[in-house]
Order: C-alpha cells, then sequence, then structure tokens
C-alpha cells in the first residue's frame, strides 16, 4: 500500500485490515501531506519511510507480494508552477519506478488512485449541438463574473450532466496531468505484463483526517479550519460550481471492491468513485458552518484559472461492475466531519 499513512490512505489501510488483508505500508512522509513524523504503524500494518523513486528500495518490499493499492501522490493544485516538478516527480516518476519493480517482482494486481481532474470540465449539453466539450474559461470572463461554461459552437450557456468514464480526458492544471499520465502508464504495464488494473477516479473526498489548511487540501478541509478560527469561509466564483462530494470511508470500500476485481481480471478498467448525490461548493460551506455552529460563508467572486465550473459523475459502472456504491449522506458526512479530527 502507497501512500497508506496519508488521509485517504489510513482510511484504506484500516478497511484492508478489517478485511482480512495482511498489509505493508509505504509512504515518504512528503510535507506536503505530513506535519507530523509518520508513524511505526497504521491499523497493524507496519509503515516503511521510503520515496517511490528509489528503485531498490521498492523491488526489495515487493517480496511476497500479491497485490498494490498506489495511493502516493502530490495533490491539489498546488502554489505555483514552481511545484510542477514535483508534482512530476512524485506522482508519474515515482509511479513508473513502481510499475517496473512491479513487473520485475510478478506482480500483477494493482489499484490505482486516479482523480476525477482527468477530465476537466464535466459532461455538458447545448440545447442546439447537443453534447458539447466547453473550452476552458478565460481570465477575462471570471473576472467579469461569468463563470458557467458555454458551447464552444455557439457560445450560450450549456447545462451540466453526469460524466460518465469514457468521456475524454482533457486535464486543466499540472496536477491533473500528473493523473492522465499516471492512468497512461498503468495501461502501458497493464498490456506489457498481462496485468490486472483498476482505476478509481476520486472525485471530491472530504472526511475524518484531512489535511488541516494547505495549499494543498481539499475545499472542505479550507472551509472547515476557517471555521475552527472564527472566521467565515470563502467560497470562490459565486458558489454554484457542482461537485459530487464523497466520504473517505466509502473511498475505503471502493478500494476494497477494486482490490477484488483486480484477482481474477486482467487489463485496465476505470471507475467514477462518486455519492451520485452532487452538490455545489456554496451547500458544502453553508451545510458544514451550520454543523460547526460557525458564521455562514461568504462568497467572494474570487477564482483560480485551473478550476473549472461542474464535475458531477456517473456512478452507474461502480455499481454495475464492482458493487460499489456510495452509503454516506452530505448531511449525515458533514456532521459528523464538522467536528472529527484533522491531520495536523
Amino acid at each position: 500500500m502507497t501512500g497508506g499513512a496519508g488521509f485517504i490512505g489510513t482510511h484504506v489501510v484500516t478497511a484492508l485490515h478489517d478485511a482480512g488483508h495482511r498489509v505493508t505500508v509505504l509512504d515518504s512522509g512528503h510535507p506536503g501531506a505530513h506535519r507530523m513524523p509518520l508513524p511505526d504503524t497504521v491499523a497493524g500494518a507496519p509503515v516503511v519511510r521510503l520515496d517511490l523513486r528509489d528503485g531498490p528500495g521498492v523491488t526489495g518490499v515487493l517480496a511476497g507480494v500479491d497485490a498494490v493499492v498506489h495511493q502516493a501522490a502530490m495533490v491539489g493544485l498546488g502554489v505555483d508552477l514552481d511545484d510542477l516538478p514535483e508534482y512530476v516527480g512524485c506522482n508519474d516518476l515515482g509511479t513508473a519506478v513502481l510499475l517496473a519493480a512491479m513487473a520485475r517482482a510478478g506482480v500483477h494486481r494493482l489499484v490505482l488512485a486516479s482523480s476525477m481532474v482527468v477530465y476537466g470540465e464535466g459532461a455538458y449539453d447545448c440545447a442546439a449541438h447537443g453534447p458539447v466539450r466547453p473550452a476552458p474559461r478565460t481570465v477575462a470572463d471570471l473576472a467579469a463574473g461569468r463563470f458557467e461554461a458555454t458551447c464552444p459552437s455557439c457560445g450560450v450557456a450549456v447545462t451540466p450532466g453526469l460524466v460518465a468514464e469514457d468521456a475524454p480526458l482533457d486535464p486543466r492544471s499540472g496536477y491533473a496531468a500528473t493523473k492522465v499520465a499516471q492512468e497512461h502508464l498503468t495501461s502501458a504495464w497493464a498490456r506489457q505484463t498481462g496485468g490486472a488494473v483498476v482505476a478509481l477516479r476520486y472525485h471530491n473526498v472530504y472526511g475524518p483526517g484531512m489535511p488541516r489548511d494547505t495549499p494543498y487540501s481539499g475545499v472542505a478541509a479550507m472551509f472547515r479550519s476557517s471555521l475552527e478560527a472564527g472566521r467565515a469561509p470563502r467560497v470562490f466564483e459565486d458558489g454554484g460550481q457542482r461537485r459530487d462530494f464523497v466520504h473517505v470511508r466509502d473511498v475505503a470500500a471502493a478500494n476494497l471492491a477494486a482490490l477484488d476485481a483486480t484477482d481474477t481480471g486482467t487489463g485496465w478498467r476505470a471507475y467514477n468513485v462518486a455519492s451520485g448525490r452532487p452538490a455545489t461548493i456554496g451547500q458544502l460551506a453553508t451545510e458544514l458552518a451550520r454543523a460547526a455552529g460557525g458564521p455562514p460563508p461568504v462568497v467572494t467572486g474570487e477564482f483560480r484559472l485551473a478550476d473549472v465550473r461542474h464535475v458531477v459523475a456517473s456512478p452507474t459502472r461502480a455499481e454495475t461492475e464492482l458493487g460499489f456504491r456510495a452509503a454516506v449522506g452530505l448531511v449525515d458526512g458533514i456532521a459528523e466531519f464538522a467536528h472529527a479530527p484533522l491531520r495536523g
């Protein structure tokens, strides 16, 4: 299990342990995810401090391994383009070294933590032109408060829908580009080795143990940190951005289902890991403020150029093929998250 001492990783390791798997955790302790020293164990599983770019080190821990669950990655949009080499090094070079070591060790089962960011914008329909792929939003439009995507052919507003796994990939940030590269690397590995890869495209994951407010945190953790400090959550754009917020325990359950799928399959297959119940960023902030007893959110009109407007997933393939369906609703999940411990 790579990245097993991180936010999502600890929950996945716990789920694997509870299901009877014997797990070894690899984690580099990267400061983008860890402000405290790595623990010696996670859910009883030993933690090996190791950077995946260390080929001999990775090879040394793969003896006797049946499958790899690959969570390790730098996440988020980063601070600026100075972060880009580290994103590529950790996410893509690290994955390549891991895959080469797995091939040498004869390990042919892989679960990859991918992301909804590979899609760029979500699915849209134009009344006149049907399904369309909007162009990236411009600084001029965003600065003027024109946040909604428009049809590339006629320029009118388009209607957001559910993005499915066969949608074109259109990464719109450095992080997103590294996740697409991970998918392509693992797909090539599966073809060359006859291995089985399940790529889980996580949507907006939240829950206990999220990192506190850092440039690499998710929006839920940023809102939570503001509320803890007595500040109103600052909601960018107009708050109407639609996302699918999925609880981290559901993500752990999806990993268990994916691991089972690699036991009998070959080839490469992607799945959305989402609740199927979309909400806006404004709704998330409002619900969290209410649950925490803090000040209501402030809608700022600020924007980040790399953000997309709407990404809402279809959960159908994961339900049909993996038997995975998210169980934690947003209201219940946020009520817990409002008071749950965060990662220091």
